[in-house]
């Protein structure tokens, strides 16, 4: 089987002007200024934060010869036709201190749906992608519509019904 240069180039590394632009977006949506560390793009939508010391193109060597998954820790997903940024878990976790826009807190009797992975029933007053807070705890986020708020918890990291015998 051919390999062709994309396939070669699936992690890539961002410079500092691609960096600049996400930081633009993640400001406008939910007023952060600053991501730390370099940005690594895996896929053409996930966009990973490395703060490692490892050479950036030894990652990418590795990477070419299939022996890297990821790279630093998953932090937001670029999602092109809609031009917004994703924050996932980890990204609201790292970036909760310069979140300043767009947060939603969710009332107490509706915590441990959104902690379920179901979407909430809720107007926010709000459009497109906001941070879900809870006190003073960051969850996650998710995608606010004029009746509810998509919830993008991954399965295997929602809270499990609970049966009592």
């Amino acid at each position: 089987m051919k390999e062709t240069k994309k396939n070669l180039e699936r992690l890539r590394v961002l410079g500092a002007d691609e960096k600049r632009k996400i930081e633009k977006q993640l400001q406008s949506q939910f007023g952060i200024k600053e991501i730390p560390g370099k940005l690594i793009m895996i896929g053409g939508e996930k966009l990973f934060v490395f703060l490692g010391d490892l050479d950036l193109e030894v990652l990418k060597k590795l990477d070419a010869l299939g022996l890297i998954d990821k790279a630093g820790v998953y932090f937001a997903k670029i999602l092109e036709n809609e031009e917004e940024i994703r924050l996932t878990i980890e990204g609201c976790w790292l970036l909760k201190n310069q979140i300043t826009k767009n947060i939603f807190e969710i009332p107490d009797e509706q915590m441990e749906n959104w902690m379920k992975g179901q979407d909430l029933l809720i107007q926010t007053g709000k459009k497109g992608y906001i941070a879900i807070k809870y006190h003073s705890d960051i969850l996650g986020c998710g995608k606010a519509s004029q009746e509810k708020i998509g919830n993008f918890t991954p399965k295997s990291r929602r809270l499990k019904e609970r049966t009592v015998f």
